[in-house]
């Protein structure tokens, strides 16, 4: 198998330069430089993609861990991931394979679908860990087998990706979790190195195409503001109010040492974005309520500890209140 590819969307310059073309920030790159995200080289005048089918992590996940609570409950996903990204976000969970060399080995696109085809439960494959837009090439290739399949497509994205690029890439995917970082371009500029109208973009643009949810890594003293939150939550909710939000509790990681956000905080922040969205949910806080409830009614639909269990939900629908819930692939 291939170890790099010729990159798509990009042009050529003078001098042997070339722009690449495939996120926001449309890195010019000099002949054997690289972008920013350390995996797109110009050699001899041409863009190659050197992670192409170089795989760091290969795990098979259940969907609540991507997290998509409101996408095929209690089912199983194949989870790959490569190297290299296009933020450089100082709080980076996973940086050893998005900041950092690691390890990888070349694996097939059918191998893959071998793997989840051996596996009762597995409904498809998600390209997560690092960031997998910059595995662009790879993922349209292996998008492409999984959906003449009959398989899924899941993606879990920063969500910083040129618009063109994108509408290819939407023909395939069936989900995405997208992370909208915060809610300010000063905390995408200082923290994460990119820019939020980009993002908004592509969450408005998926939305349309795909199944989506979004997380937000509560980070204390930068994105924990009730306005932030309040802002996030509104826009969301212009939207479509059903989109699930999961705000997560940060932990000291990679470049950032501060204490890990007060559970208050998350919490007081849940009942602030619930005041346009119906479905938030809270993440990195072991033991706490990760249900559905009905936004109309309030009562159980489906409970998440010891496996997925239906309760007041039949068809998609609450049983007490008939009101349509948006959840998707309940058997």
């Amino acid at each position: 198998m291939e170890k790099s590819k010729e990159a798509r969307y990009y042009k050529r310059l003078e001098n042997n330069a070339v722009k690449c073309e495939l996120c926001p920030h449309g890195c010019s790159i000099k002949e054997g430089g690289k972008g920013i995200c350390r995996v797109r080289r110009n050699i001899e005048g041409s863009l190659y993609a050197e992670n192409y089918g170089r795989v760091s992590s290969i795990a098979m996940d259940p969907m609540e861990k991507k997290p998509l609570y409101h996408y095929y409950p209690g089912k199983y996903i194949l989870s790959v991931g490569t190297i290299g990204c296009n933020f450089t976000c100082d709080f980076c969970q996973n940086y050893h394979i998005a900041q950092q060399e690691a390890e990888t080995e070349s694996v097939a696109p059918r191998y893959l679908l071998n793997i989840c085809r051996n596996e009762e439960d597995c409904i498809g494959i998600a390209y997560t860990y690092n960031e997998p837009n910059v595995w662009f090439e790879y993922i349209i290739e292996t998008s492409e087998i999984f959906r003449q399949e009959g398989l899924k497509n899941v993606l879990v994205s920063n969500g910083y990706i040129s618009q063109e690029p994108l509408k290819e890439l939407l023909q395939y995917v069936d989900a995405m979790n997208i992370d909208v970082k915060g809610f300010s371009e000063k905390y995408y500029r200082e923290i994460c190195g990119g820019t939020l109208r980009d993002v908004q973009k592509t969450v408005e643009k998926a939305a349309e195409k795909a199944h989506i949810e979004i997380t937000t890594l509560i980070v204390p003293g930068h994105n924990d503001s009730v306005e932030e939150i309040r802002g996030l939550s509104s826009w969301l909710a212009g939207i479509n109010p059903s989109i699930p939000l999961h705000l997560s509790r940060y932990y000291p990681q990679y470049k950032m040492t501060a204490p890990p956000t007060p559970i208050e905080t998350v919490m007081r922040l849940k009942e602030v974005a619930s005041e346009h969205l119906d479905y938030v949910y809270v993440g990195n806080i072991p033991g706490e309520d990760t249900n559905t409830y009905c936004p109309d009614c309030n009562a159980l639909l489906l409970r998440r500890r010891g496996g997925i269990t239906l309760e007041h939900l039949d068809d998609g629908i609450c049983s007490k209140c008939g009101k349509e819930i948006n959840i998707i692939g309940l058997d």
